[in-house]
C-alpha cells in the first residue's frame, strides 16, 4: 500500500469517528429533550387533578385533654342557694294557730329565687281561685281544637274573674267536662296535688300552695302551654277585679301594679273560712308571683290579714326589699 492510500484511510476513519460521536451526541440529546417534555406533562397532569377531600377525623378514645376539661369563663354561674324563711316570715305564719293551717309559694320572676313554707302535705280547698284555673283549662282545650271562645264564653269568663260570679264559673265548669277536664288539663300543665271537685262543686277542688304557683307560671311566663294570645287574656281580666276583691298577695306589691285572684268560703259544717289569693305583683322593680292559701280562720276578716301578712312577709323573704 503507498503512504497516499495508508493516509486516505486514516483519514477516512477519523471523519467516521467524528460522525458516529455526532450521531450519539443527538441520540442523547433528544432523549433528555423527550425526557423533559414527559417530566412537564407528568407536573401538567398532577395539578390538574383534584385532592381528595379529607377525611373526617375518628373521635379519639383518649381522654378529654385538661384545657378541654377546664370550665371556660363564659360559663353558666351556679344558682344561688335557695331562700329561707326569714323571721317576719316565721312571726306571720305563726299567727295561724290550730285550727287554722296556711301555707305559700312564692317566686321572683326577675332572680328566680322561690320560697315554700307552710302547712306541709295539707290540702286546702280552692274556694274562687280556682276560677283561674277552669279558665286555663278553658283556653287550652280551645288551643287544642283550634278554636276560639264563643261570645258567650268571654262573656262568662269576665264575670267569672273580675266579678267572681259563681253563676259563670258553674256554666264554664261543664264546659271544661267538670272535673275530669280539670284534672287532665292539670296534669299537663304540671300540677301534681290538684284534685277536682266532684259532684258540681268546683269550689271544694283541693289544692296546694305550690301547685297555684306552677298554674300561675302557665299564666304569666312564656315557659307555658297556653298561647300568648291565652295568657294575655287571663292577665288583663286578673288585672280588672272589682275594687272590694282587690285585697290578698296585693298586699306585697309596692304599687298598685297587681293582678288578683281571691277565694273566701264558709265551711257550712264548722263555719269556719277558707281564705285564698293568688296573683303577680311588681315590688321595687321585681316580678313576684304568689299564692297563699288557708284554711280553719274563724273570721273572715282576720283570714284575710293573715293572707295578706303572709304574703308581705314571703316577698321580704326573698330580699326584694
Amino acid at each position: 500500500m503507498s503512504i497516499r492510500s495508508v493516509s486516505r484511510a486514516r483519514l477516512l476513519g477519523a471523519v467516521s469517528l467524528v460522525a458516529l460521536v455526532g450521531l450519539l451526541s443527538v441520540l442523547l440529546l433528544q432523549g433528555r429533550a423527550h425526557s423533559a417534555t414527559r417530566t412537564d406533562r407528568m407536573a401538567s397532569v398532577a395539578h390538574s387533578v383534584p385532592t381528595a377531600a379529607p377525611t373526617a377525623a375518628k373521635p379519639s378514645s383518649a381522654a378529654p385533654s385538661k384545657a378541654a376539661a377546664t370550665p371556660t369563663a363564659s360559663a353558666s354561674p351556679s344558682p344561688a342557694a335557695a331562700p329561707t324563711p326569714d323571721a317576719a316570715l316565721l312571726a306571720a305564719v305563726a299567727q295561724a294557730q290550730s285550727p287554722t293551717a296556711v301555707s305559700v309559694a312564692v317566686t321572683d320572676l326577675s332572680t328566680g329565687r322561690t320560697l315554700s313554707y307552710g302547712a306541709a302535705g295539707h290540702g286546702f280547698a280552692t274556694a274562687s281561685i280556682v276560677k283561674v284555673d277552669i279558665l286555663s283549662t278553658l283556653l287550652l282545650q280551645a288551643q287544642d281544637q283550634g278554636t276560639t271562645l264563643t261570645a258567650e264564653q268571654e262573656s262568662l269568663a269576665t264575670t267569672m274573674i273580675e266579678n267572681s260570679d259563681n253563676d259563670s264559673a258553674s256554666a264554664l265548669w261543664l264546659d271544661i267536662g267538670q272535673e275530669g277536664g280539670l284534672n287532665a288539663a292539670n296534669q299537663r300543665f304540671g300540677l301534681t296535688s290538684t284534685s277536682g271537685g266532684t259532684e258540681g262543686n268546683w269550689g271544694l277542688t283541693t289544692t296546694t300552695a305550690a301547685d297555684q304557683l306552677t298554674l300561675l307560671r302557665q299564666v304569666f311566663t312564656s315557659d307555658s302551654l297556653l298561647s300568648s294570645a291565652s295568657r294575655s287574656y287571663i292577665q288583663g281580666l286578673l288585672a280588672q277585679v272589682e275594687s272590694d276583691q282587690r285585697w290578698g298577695v296585693s298586699a306585697a306589691a309596692s304599687g298598685d301594679d297587681y293582678a288578683v285572684k281571691n277565694g273566701w268560703l264558709p265551711r257550712s259544717a264548722t263555719g269556719l273560712w277558707v281564705i285564698n289569693s293568688i296573683g303577680e305583683v311588681q315590688r321595687d322593680g321585681h316580678e313576684l308571683l304568689i299564692a297563699v292559701v288557708s284554711d280553719g280562720n274563724t273570721s273572715e276578716s282576720g283570714g284575710i290579714s293573715l293572707v295578706q301578712s303572709v304574703a308581705q312577709a314571703a316577698a321580704g323573704s326573698l330580699g326584694t326589699s
